[in-house]
């Protein structure tokens, strides 16, 4: 029988912890509050040419709040914020919180009817809004629901250079019946925000799952967990105020929320932001603000190594590069490191854990497991215990493959207004993850796959990460995803969709074959499509979803 609660990783972890602040004792603002009297002239933001400092946060969030408060909003209301990777972020957080209300991340993707069901689902009754999104789909939507004051913003707010690449075509509207945060700082000036009473298991953030098993649904982010996480990644990393955070992940996804903004505020040190990921522009913001450490989705990895020119000057400043959000395979993180000189260690959790669950310890290379040629997520972060279990909930032996079911400081208590999801998904508080993985003899992490995602092909289990895995060692794959698509005689049959690297081409014969050459007789695909770009989510991972059940034509 294996030994989970022994933890035999602990070796592995770097030294130190998260012993500063006790979470349970903490809000996020708190956080904020004690790094503005130590340093209010610290810069908190690298926006284009434009600098926040925390000062400069701590100003503007005041405006915000006394602008909700004028209007109505109540200790205990809810603010969707539904921006891009913009300071007006971060602020609304901060606003937020201190007129005593929750955050709701709303991915700026989103149209009319996943806004809908986000602010109703929330109750929201505010709502802070880039202005082209107010123009081309909120202001639709807010009728239909409890939303009252509408705060708006634009992209050109805080920085001057307007680049072409991300921001042409953006003007400001000032759209009527709104207010300006902008123009709040100015006329408010001078006032401050009535004292919240905030605790640390006041719920932060509301953020909505993916929604690839139904309905999204509101993980209840508490500023406990967010505290608690923004420390183990302050702690894991080594941050000190000498670092600079690159902020690659969607702010409203909880690797930007927790690995980007809380971090960068606990820390403190300032965060880059550049709107939203554009590969040139990123590149562009590390050669001008050379960050020291950032945490993304292996997609933006891929797509930085491969903008023309790049080189290993341009990410000598980066001094720890994390990916988190989905599996990576080890011929990317080889190929990235041929590029740019850095390695990508390894992190995993998510929305329900705040991010971080387990991680690679900084100055380690994940090992390979050597049965199914999978990197490993890592080992447990500090105070977490995670279990592999099987059908029966009963625990697995080393080496098992079964869920993953996790407990610790950085778990959400439950579910928004879902009592019925929250007992399913955290039985005492324990998260079944629905991820299928497994621990090694030495506490390394694997996981295999989605428990959904399982190919059954003529009663042989298929993994489609084990067989991703493979196809990204060919030489002209740049991305791939498998699934299982309906066969008359195997019951299910393995369909690869893969994209390819610029100036790369290959046939789907061709890929068959190298697999083929690689993996069991039922595990290979039988077909292969090659398409110029596969479906992902704003956070990067990709849409498997989308590939095995296609929209109707």
């Amino acid at each position: 029988m294996s030994t989970y609660t022994d933890r035999p990783w602990l070796a592995l972890y770097p030294e130190g912890g998260p012993t500063d602040i006790a979470p349970e004792q903490a809000t996020v603002l708190d956080v904020f509050r004690a790094s503005l009297a130590a340093a209010p002239d610290a810069v908190a933001i690298r926006y284009f040419d434009g600098v926040l400092t925390l000062a400069d946060l701590d100003t503007a969030s005041d405006a915000l709040a006394v602008g909700l408060a004028d209007a109505g909003f109540a200790p205990g209301d809810r603010i969707g914020l539904y921006v891009q990777n913009d300071p007006a972020f971060v602020i609304g957080l901060l606003g937020a919180w201190k007129a005593g209300g929750v955050a709701v991340a709303v991915n700026p993707m989103n149209r009319a009817r996943e806004l809908t069901h986000l602010l109703t689902d929330s109750g929201a009754t505010a709502l802070l809004c880039l202005e082209e999104l107010y123009e081309s789909v909120a202001r639709d939507v807010l009728p239909g629901t409890r939303v009252r004051t509408v705060v708006t913003c634009s992209a050109l707010d805080r920085q001057s250079r307007d680049d072409e690449r991300v921001l042409g075509g953006v003007v400001r509207s000032r759209p009527e019946g709104t207010l300006d945060l902008e123009e709040l700082v100015t006329t408010t000036a001078g006032r401050r925000p009535a004292a919240a009473s905030l605790a640390a298991d006041d719920v932060a953030v509301l953020t909505y799952t993916s929604g690839t098993t139904g309905v999204p649904k509101g993980a209840m982010n508490t500023h406990a967990n967010v505290v608690f996480n923004a420390q183990v990644y302050r702690d894991w990393v080594g941050l000190t105020p000498d670092d600079v955070v690159l902020g690659v992940a969607p702010l409203f996804h909880i690797t930007g929320l927790v690995g980007h903004v809380a971090v960068a505020l606990l820390t403190p040190c300032p965060l880059v932001l550049a709107h939203r990921f554009h590969p040139e522009v990123v590149l562009d913001a590390i050669r001008e603000h050379r960050p020291t450490f950032t945490v993304g989705a292996v997609t933006v990895f891929i797509a930085l190594a491969g903008v023309p020119g790049v080189g290993r000057e341009d990410f000598a400043s980066l001094r720890t590069v994390y990916s988190g959000g989905a599996p990576i395979a080890p011929a990317v993180t080889d190929s990235f490191e041929a590029v740019t000189g850095r390695y990508i260690h390894n992190v995993y959790g998510l929305t329900e854990t705040n991010s971080p669950s387990h991680a690679v310890p900084l100055g380690r290379r994940a090992p390979v497991d050597p049965a199914s040629g999978a990197l490993s997520v890592g080992v447990p972060v500090y105070n977490t215990v995670v279990r592999v279990v099987g059908e029966d909930g009963g625990e697995l032996p080393v080496g098992e493959v079964g869920e993953l079911v996790t407990s610790g400081p950085q778990v959400v208590p439950g579910y928004w207004g879902r009592p019925e999801a929250t007992a399913e998904s955290l039985p005492g508080g324990e998260l079944r993850t629905g991820d299928v993985g497994f621990m090694d003899a030495e506490g390394w992490f694997y996981l295999v796959d989605r428990k959904k995602d399982m190919i059954n092909a003529a009663g042989y289990k298929v993994w489609p990460r084990e067989v991703e895995d493979v196809l990204y060692g060919h030489p002209a794959v740049r991305e791939a995803a498998v699934v299982g698509v309906p066969d008359a005689y195997r019951g299910e049959t393995v369909k690869a969709f893969v994209s390819l690297k610029p100036g790369a081409s290959v046939t789907p014969e061709e890929v068959i074959a190298f697999a083929r050459e690689r993996m069991a007789a039922y595990k290979y695909p039988r077909t292969v499509e090659v398409v110029a770009e596969l479906p992902k989510t704003t956070t990067g991972k990709i849409l498997r979803r989308e590939l095995r059940d296609p929209a109707p034509g």
